[in-house]
C-alpha cells in the first residue's frame, strides 16, 4: 500500500503509535486508550444518538461506523434520495440441517410395527372380553374372544420377528430381564401370554373330542386348563396393551416422547375398543352386554387420549394433525363414535351390531398407524426438535433469573 494514500498513511501512523505505547509501558498504553475512548465518546455525542463509538483512525479514513445490532432495519431509498423503498429484513430462519439431513434418525421401523401394534392390542382386548364372557357364564364371548386372542397374538409375533429380521433375536432377547427396558420387559410380557392365550384357544377345542381313551382324557382336562390359562392371560392383558405405548415415548421421536402421558391411555382404550368390536361381531346380541360396556369405557379412552395429543402438545401436536396421521386419526374417532353409537342403539339388532364391531376394530386400526405415522414425521423435520430445545432452555433460563 501506498504511503501516499491517506489511508496507508493512517495505517502507517497507526502502527507507530502501537510502538510507541510498548515502549513506554502498560500505564502509558492505558493512558493513551482512556483518551482515545473519551475522545470518540465526545465525538459520537456530537454526531448524535445511535452512532456507535469507533477508534479515531477509522473516521479519520472516512469509514462509517456499524449500527449497534438492536437498530432498526433500515429502508432502501428511492428515486431522488427520498426514503420509502423496500424494507431490509434478515429472512426468516430455515430449520434445516446439514446437508438436508434430519437432526434426528427416523425410525427404521415400517408399516409391519403399526401392525405389531394393532395386532397386539386386539389380543389383549379379546382376552379380557374372553375372561368377561367366562365369568359372567356366555360361552359364545368366552370363545370369540379367545380365538381372536389367539390370533392377535400369533399375528402380532409374525409382524414383531419380521421387523426383527430373524426369528433368533426374539430369542436372545429372553436372555436378560431388564425392567429399565420396555423393549426386554415388552418380550417377557408377550412370552407369558401368547401361551397362556394358545391353551385358552385350543381348551375351546374340548368338546369337539372323544370321550373315551387319551383324548377324552385331554376332554376332561382342557376345560379347567383353558380357565387357568384364560385368567393368566387376561391378567397380563393391560400390559400388553400398553407397555407399546411407553416404548414409543422411550424414544427420542419429538412427537412420542412429549406424549409419554397420553400414548399409554390411547393404546389401552384402543386394545378395549377392539376387543369390544370382536364381541359384538361374533356374539349373539343377548350375550354382547360385557362387549357393549368394554366399548363405552374403551371409546372414552382413546377419544380423550387422541384429543390431548392433537392439542396439548402445542407445536409438536402438528404431526398428528396433518398429512396421512390427520387422516387416519380422523377417521379413527368418527369410526369410534360410529361403532359406539351403534352398539348402543343396536342392542336387538344383530346386524347394526356386527357393523358397530367392525367400525371398533377399524378404528382402533387407524388409531394405532396415525400414532406410528405422526411420529415418524416429527423424527423427519428439524422444526419439532429445534423449536421444543430452545422453548425449554428459554424457560430453564427464566426460571434462573
Amino acid at each position: 500500500m501506498s504511503p501516499d494514500r491517506p489511508v496507508g498513511d493512517l495505517f502507517r501512523r497507526f502502527r507507530e503509535r502501537l510502538s510507541a505505547e510498548r515502549e513506554n509501558g502498560s500505564a502509558a498504553g492505558r493512558e493513551s486508550r482512556s483518551a482515545a475512548g473519551r475522545e470518540s465518546g465526545s465525538r459520537a455525542t456530537a454526531a448524535g444518538p445511535g452512532v456507535g463509538r469507533t477508534d479515531a483512525g477509522s473516521r479519520d479514513a472516512g469509514l462509517a461506523p456499524h449500527p449497534p445490532r438492536d437498530a432498526a432495519p433500515r429502508r432502501r431509498r428511492g428515486k431522488g434520495g427520498k426514503g420509502g423503498g423496500e424494507q431490509l429484513n434478515v429472512p426468516p430462519a430455515e430449520f434445516t440441517s446439514y446437508y438436508g439431513r434430519p437432526i434426528l434418525k427416523p425410525p427404521v421401523w415400517r408399516w409391519d410395527i403399526a401392525a405389531y401394534l394393532f395386532t397386539g392390542g386386539l389380543a389383549a382386548g379379546s382376552s379380557l372380553l374372553a375372561a368377561g364372557g367366562q365369568f359372567t357364564g356366555r360361552p359364545a364371548l368366552r370363545r370369540a374372544g379367545r380365538v381372536a386372542a389367539l390370533a392377535g397374538v400369533g399375528a402380532s409375533t409374525y409382524f414383531l420377528v419380521n421387523d426383527l429380521g430373524r426369528p433368533s433375536r426374539f430369542h436372545h432377547m429372553l436372555r436378560v430381564a431388564k425392567v429399565t427396558s420396555p423393549m426386554s420387559v415388552g418380550t417377557w410380557i408377550l412370552s407369558v401370554f401368547g401361551p397362556a392365550a394358545g391353551v385358552a384357544a385350543v381348551a375351546e377345542a374340548a368338546p369337539l373330542l372323544p370321550g373315551r381313551g387319551v383324548l377324552g382324557l385331554g376332554r376332561r382336562l382342557l376345560p379347567p386348563a383353558g380357565h387357568a390359562a384364560g385368567v393368566v392371560a387376561a391378567v397380563t392383558a393391560p400390559a400388553l396393551a400398553t407397555y407399546t405405548g411407553v416404548l414409543l415415548a422411550d424414544t427420542a421421536v419429538p412427537s412420542w416422547h412429549e406424549a409419554y402421558p397420553e400414548l399409554p391411555a390411547i393404546f389401552a382404550g384402543s386394545a378395549l375398543a377392539s376387543g369390544a368390536g370382536v364381541g359384538l361381531v361374533a356374539a349373539p346380541c343377548a350375550q354382547a352386554g360385557p362387549a357393549r360396556r368394554m366399548a363405552v369405557a374403551g371409546a372414552a379412552m382413546e377419544l380423550w387420549g387422541s384429543h390431548r395429543v392433537e392439542n396439548r402438545l402445542g407445536l409438536l401436536s402438528e404431526p398428528y394433525t396433518q398429512g396421512t396421521p390427520g387422516k387416519l386419526l380422523r377417521a379413527g374417532r368418527a369410526l369410534t363414535a360410529a361403532g359406539v353409537a351403534g352398539a348402543l342403539i343396536g342392542r336387538r339388532s344383530r346386524v347394526l351390531s356386527a357393523l358397530s364391531g367392525g367400525a371398533l376394530i377399524a378404528a382402533s386400526a387407524c388409531t394405532r398407524f396415525g400414532i406410528f405415522h405422526g411420529g415418524v414425521a416429527s423424527a423427519r423435520d428439524p422444526r419439532y426438535t429445534v423449536v421444543p430445545q430452545r422453548e425449554r432452555a428459554d424457560r430453564r433460563a427464566a426460571d434462573q433469573d
